[in-house]
């Protein structure tokens, strides 16, 4: 059967895929373990194990490098991907991050946010510089090695 015919009457059939070394149809979700490791259940678990362990590791390192200098969410979110090789739960949650990032940015690039945002920034700029104008002239600018003992 020709799956490009316009003809009427013709139906485009998917291959089945249900045999035991092919890949499960579906939405992407699931293990995406090699076929020989997911052939035997405990090397299937083991690799399971290994790859929770290691996803913990850069989650856990993540977690310390948002107080301290690094890129935290960003090594958490690695750490997130590396789940989400194994696990549907960890793709799921990264599906639901993605969109929602990308909520977020077309909502940052709408002309009145930005507007927005810019006046919000503009004006808290103005207060900051006032405060500081006020603050000079009421105690001046000294310096910290011309202060005098006293």
């Amino acid at each position: 059967m020709n799956t490009q015919s316009d003809e009427p009457g013709e139906v485009a059939v998917a291959p089945d895929r249900t045999g035991p070394d092919s890949e499960p149809a579906g939405d992407g979700l699931g293990s995406r373990a090699p076929r020989f490791v997911k052939r035997r259940r405990a090397l299937h678990l083991s690799w399971q194990v290994g790859v929770f362990v290691i996803g913990l590791a850069v989650v856990a390192a993540g977690i310390v490098m948002l107080p301290l200098p690094g890129p935290g969410w960003v090594v958490i979110f690695g750490g997130m991907a590396i789940w989400a090789t194994e696990f549907v739960w960890a793709q799921l949650v990264l599906r639901w991050t993605k969109r929602k990032v990308t909520e977020a940015a077309q909502k940052a690039l709408d002309p009145r946010v930005r507007r927005r945002n810019i006046t919000l920034t503009v004006i808290g700029l103005m207060i900051i510089g006032v405060l500081a104008g006020i603050y000079l002239w009421k105690f001046g600018v000294v310096v910290p090695w011309k202060i005098q003992d006293q």
